[in-house]
């Protein structure tokens, strides 16, 4: 099911869960203009469509003390789809890897790391990361300071683009 299936409601629904996860379904029904019961039936029905993955608070990893975020591009030696699907398995199970994302170009995958201070992170690069099989270079960035992250889509630009073709 495609954004052009869903109505307008259902967008509405979606933008403000996106902002705001916590909001009572009371809360949800009024600022979408429908009624609770209604609503919650929605929700649930987006859920069950996959449109909503799941809800989290937005935790301040400074503030629990990993002060340090790092991209890291790795390039593999091997494409097949046996050793990207190993790479992969491979960050879901390290605790610092926070994000995986397979790319095309240059390297293969861009890490999102955090960890508690430097000396962590080099520990977790030269013991785990650089040493994993099918590993054929690393090179990382760190982060100095974010100036944006921004969880979902831009409903705004859906709304434009749906405008365009209705």
């Amino acid at each position: 099911m495609g954004a052009n299936r869903l109505d307008e409601i259902d967008r509405k629904i979606l933008a403000e869960l996106q902002d705001d996860g916590r909001m009572t379904n009371v809360e949800l029904a009024r600022r979408v203009g429908i009624s609770a019961p209604p609503c919650l039936r929605r929700v649930r029905t987006l859920e069950e469509a996959g449109y909503i993955r799941g809800y989290h608070a937005d935790v301040n990893p400074r503030e629990l003390g990993f002060e340090v975020q790092v991209f890291a591009m790795v390039g593999l030696h091997s494409q097949a789809e046996v050793d990207l699907s190993a790479f992969e398995q491979r960050c879901r199970d390290w605790p610092l890897v926070r994000e995986c994302h397979m790319l095309n170009g240059e390297i293969d995958f861009i890490l999102k790391c955090v960890a508690p201070d430097l000396s962590s992170f080099q520990t977790f690069l030269t013991e785990e990361l650089t040493s994993a099989p099918n590993v054929a270079s690393v090179k990382t960035s760190l982060v100095i300071r974010g100036a944006k992250d921004r969880p979902g889509v831009p409903f705004s630009v859906l709304e434009e683009r749906l405008g365009r073709s209705a």
